[in-house]
């Protein structure tokens, strides 16, 4: 048996393959249950199921010998059970291992589940009762133990065969989802399958692209089992993938007879002592975005290296915040807070920028020192400020919310969903998979790899959004799509390797992507 390898930026490339909308764990219930009572019978759906993951197994692993599918009682075991059953009619050796609390494990089979197991056992195929430390002899695991419905952490026995299958060294496909991992949040609950590939199904799980779902999930795959649109359409999403064809949509090429002053004046405030760099890239990265003007405000000592790094920026040394006013003025965008700093030259610059885009209504990107400004001082004016965006990372988000970094991971979307009630405007939650809000819509990015875990992403990616806004998209749209740009700059930048990526690598590929509508 030999692999069909699929690296993490295989993955990522792979993502448009995704539906666009987004469902909890209910909601992907409630969508099977219209197919159900709109004709399509469950076990249908179940045989359904069984064949997609096992075609996809077959195509992961071409060749495979032998398998051993790991079964709980609920539905998730019933794909297992058709697995295996398919499996047997292709001269695949087959060992089938049943997980469960009770002893006896077939009186716990209810509806669909009992008919995939009772077909299995006319194959011929026998199923085994699990034990801890049991010799798992297949070339590839099937996970097909809890399926969606845990919401609690994983217990014993399942515990134990979840840490045996982690530890087998073997290739590992999940049905529907990685056990143990929550479909609605992507956190481990206890313990989770680490799978190679997952095999998910009728709705896109939200927890699959974001959080921990990204490490445990593999390449992944979804098919709708043929459910047809009318159902997708009678049940509501929980949030929306960003993908390429929106990308294409806001960004359509330019009238022939355009010119700077149609695509607005962007002005990036920060750089103090020591991190003049953070302000230059985000300046950089309003301009290679699409921004007609931009202008920088920083230390006066970073003028010149800002100037020889990138000729085209309009850049002003700043010693307080009452240099800024005029600045203000005359830009149509504000962004604050890359390299910013948290000293009384920073806590100026944002108190003046606080008073001047709130008083002329001017639409204002709050980053990195900016926020947590906001936190630390409270002469300023942390209330609700419907023309902002803010854009944290799970630390920041921490801050502002009062709470730990690992509470905001635990469920980044109530994280995304309380930061926009708390501060007003819209926010975009950084990290994997992440989150834009505005209070009426959850958008996800999905692209994206390792390689941005550097410094300085962040401030490309404040610039970006600076740079859409000035261009006149809505709040949301420069959220959303300013993620996505920034996600697609550096996956083209990891074509030459993720390891020892730079943010300044995203820039020379920003017009590649913003452009992305003219190929």
């Amino acid at each position: 048996m030999k692999p069909n390898s699929q690296s993490r930026s295989d993955t990522v490339a792979k993502s448009s393959q995704l539906p666009a909308a987004l469902y909890t764990a209910e909601l992907t219930r409630a969508l099977d249950a219209a197919a159900i009572s709109g004709g399509i019978p469950g076990f249908k759906l179940m045989l359904r199921a069984g064949h997609v993951a096992f075609d996809r197994l077959l195509h992961q692993w071409p060749g495979v010998s032998s398998l051993s599918i790991l079964c709980g009682t609920g539905n998730n075991g019933g794909d297992g059970f058709v697995m295996a059953a398919l499996a047997q009619q292709q001269g695949i050796q087959v060992q089938v291992v049943c997980v469960a609390r009770m002893d006896d494990f077939s009186v716990q089979l209810r509806g669909e589940a009992r008919q995939a197991y009772d077909w299995m056992t006319d194959q011929g195929v026998e199923c085994l009762r699990y034990r801890p430390g049991m010799n798992l002899q297949g070339d590839v695991i099937v996970d097909a133990l809890l399926g969606t419905g845990l919401n609690g952490a994983v217990a014993e026995p399942f515990e134990s065969a979840i840490r045996q299958i982690n530890l087998s060294g073997k290739p590992v496909l999940a049905v529907d989802i990685p056990s143990g991992l929550c479909s609605d949040t992507g956190a481990v609950l206890g313990t989770a399958v680490r799978a190679d590939c997952t095999v998910t199904f009728i709705g896109m799980k939200q927890g699959l692209l974001t959080h921990d779902g990204v490490d445990y999930c593999g390449y992944l795959h979804f098919d709708s089992l043929r459910i047809a649109d009318d159902i997708y359409e009678s049940i509501p999403v929980s949030g929306f993938r960003t993908c390429r064809e929106d990308l294409a949509e806001l960004l359509p090429p330019r009238g022939a007879s355009s010119h700077k002053g149609h695509f607005g004046h962007v002005l990036v405030i920060g750089g103090d002592h020591g991190m003049g760099g953070a302000a230059i890239m985000a300046a950089q990265a309003a301009g290679r975005s699409g921004a007609g003007l931009v202008t920088l405000a920083t230390r006066a000592e970073h003028v010149t290296a800002a100037l020889t790094r990138a000729p085209e920026l309009m850049v002003h040394g700043v010693r307080s915040g009452h240099d800024l006013a005029v600045l203000i003025e005359r830009a149509s965008i504000v962004v604050v807070g890359p390299g910013l700093g948290q000293s009384a030259w920073g806590e100026q610059l944002l108190m003046a920028v606080l008073d001047n885009c709130r008083a002329d209504k001017k639409p204002l990107v709050m980053d990195a020192d900016a926020l947590n400004l906001l936190v630390m001082n409270a002469k300023l004016d942390g209330s609700k400020h419907i023309n902002w965006l803010l854009t944290p990372h799970p630390g920041e988000a921490g801050r502002l919310l009062e709470t730990s970094v690992a509470k905001v991971q635990g469920n980044r979307f109530a994280a995304a969903e309380a930061l926009q009630d708390r501060f007003g405007g819209t926010l975009v939650l950084k990290g994997a998979g992440t989150l834009s809000c505005d209070g009426d819509a959850m958008h996800l990015c999905s692209a994206g790899n390792p390689g941005m875990a550097t410094g300085g992403m962040g401030d490309v990616l404040s610039g970006i959004i600076g740079g859409l806004l000035a261009q006149g998209l809505t709040y949301i749209d420069a959220a959303r799509i300013g993620v996505y740009i920034h996600a697609k700059a550096a996956d083209e930048a990891a074509k030459n390797g993720q390891r020892g990526m730079q943010a300044t690598d995203l820039l020379a590929q920003l017009p590649k992507v913003v452009n992305v509508s003219q190929k």
